[in-house]
């Protein structure tokens, strides 16, 4: 059985609903998340981990940097101690080290909420990713008002490689947005595919190992 832990930083919503496909609705139980680990020790997705009988760890950045070129020893600790096989990223907001990548080659899964390789890398995350790219539609019609053009998002699940949001992609899903989409109503259709199709892009994946 693969022991998956699920990085998480925020209110995951994805991380429950990954809990739920793989421990709660899994058929032949071939995979379980048996681990969340989160870098705010506020967040709401440690309630919803706890709600869910799923072990929870706080680690803050330092546990996640490298020390002396070498990754801090506390992160690898807690995956061996909890004989993690792959790593799910579900809203985390801190970039992977190097290390983490080579100690789990190709197991690090990572969903993103835009078309990579557009409105992807650094600062690139949750409705940031949403303002930018309604910002550049908005431009466009003020500029072309006689020429329409259609604008689309979607989510990409791509597997984690040293560059932020780069990966070889394994999953993409599009849509067109609608020429007056605000940032909630376009967040409101993003989550609503991660939800759809995280998990099962994800177990698709790890059935292919």
């Amino acid at each position: 059985m693969y022991r998956i832990a699920v990085f998480a930083s925020g209110s995951g919503t994805n991380a429950e609903n990954l809990i739920r496909h793989f421990n709660l609705e899994g058929e032949g139980k071939f995979a379980q998340v048996a681990l969340v680990v989160c870098n705010k020790s506020d967040a709401f997705v440690l309630t919803r981990a706890n709600n869910l009988k799923v072990p929870a760890v706080v680690m803050k950045k330092a546990g996640l940097c490298m020390a002396e070129e070498r990754i801090h020893p506390d992160i690898t600790e807690v995956l061996r101690e909890n004989r993690i096989d792959v790593i799910l990223l579900a809203g985390y907001l801190l970039q992977i080290p190097k290390e983490l990548i080579e100690l789990y080659p190709d197991r690090i899964i990572n969903i993103h909420p835009a078309l990579l390789p557009s409105y992807g890398g650094k600062g690139m995350y949750g409705h940031k990713v949403h303002q930018a790219l309604i910002a550049d539609m908005k431009k466009y019609q003020e500029e072309n008002p006689n020429s329409p053009k259609d604008f689309y998002s979607g989510i990409t699940v791509h597997l984690v490689d040293e560059e932020m949001d780069h990966g070889k992609i394994l999953f993409q899903s599009k849509f067109i947005l609608d020429p007056n989409e605000s940032v909630e109503s376009l967040e409101e259709k993003i989550h609503v595919q991660e939800q759809a199709d995280y998990p099962r892009v994800a177990e698709a994946y790890l059935r292919g190992l």
